[in-house]
């Protein structure tokens, strides 16, 4: 019988992290207005939309899609899938992150130029935000645009080995924080897929005892209102609280 592991007392069902999204409504050079188009490693991440319109660029392997937004749509990707937020008009997100705390840890890699993608520092350089937030992640989008735009010019003529360089590349960026990754990971959301195992191997054995320490959690109020991202402004959540 699996044994209930101890770790963080209070992590959202299934491990996910949440955070409200106001996605940017400053136009882009294409003359789109939305965020910057970028790709996760290892976190699949949902959309429910709160409220106005747009839709959501996505680019992996199997090719190139433009899915619309209203409000009440759900929908998810698989890491690997390069994504591109399209406003609409006043566009609000709730946004699920599998493995809460990976995300935040920099499992998301812009789809910058390739001279910007040679190593982590020259990268992280590229992507930091100073002095005034909203310009600088404007600037960033659209440096990130033009990465986007030859990959999927790549991808029209070359199919998906496209997509090669620019993901080894963003693995090479982010190998330096593995270490911590999997350490969230495994006190997140592997933690709580072991307690299910553990829940179901209890039930089997007609044990009820596990019931007993059931509680009713709440996450307080944002610890950031307005955040600079990748795709808009952010409140977030601290699911370690």
């Amino acid at each position: 019988m699996c044994e209930f592991e101890s770790g963080p007392a209070v992590a959202l069902p299934g491990g996910i992290g949440v955070s409200k999204l106001t996605v940017y409504d400053v136009e882009s050079p294409d003359g789109l207005a939305g965020g910057s188009p970028h790709v996760h490693l290892a976190c699949s991440e949902g959309y429910y939309v709160i409220a106005g319109n747009g839709a959501v660029q996505t680019l992996h392997a199997k090719g190139y899609s433009e899915t619309p937004l209203e409000a009440g749509t759900v929908l998810w990707f698989d890491p690997g899938t390069i994504h591109r937020l399209v406003n609409g008009g006043d566009l609000q997100i709730l946004a699920l992150m599998s493995n809460s705390g990976l995300p935040e840890a920099g499992d998301a890699v812009l789809t910058l130029p390739p001279e910007y993608l040679t190593d982590r520092d020259t990268y992280l350089q590229a992507t930091a935000l100073t002095g005034d937030l909203t310009a600088t992640a404007i600037a960033r989008r659209d440096l990130a645009l033009q990465g986007y735009a030859v990959l999927r010019e790549r991808y029209d003529s070359e199919g998906p080995s496209a997509l090669d360089d620019f993901y080894a590349a963003a693995v090479r960026i982010v190998q330096p924080q593995l270490a911590d990754w999997r350490k969230r990971w495994e006190q997140g959301a592997r933690r709580l897929a072991y307690e299910t195992g553990a829940a179901l191997d209890a039930l089997d054995a007609g044990i009820a005892a596990q019931l007993e320490s059931a509680e009713l959690h709440q996450l307080p109020a944002p610890t950031e209102f307005g955040r600079h991202g990748m795709c808009g402004r952010l409140d977030v959540y601290d699911t370690n609280a």
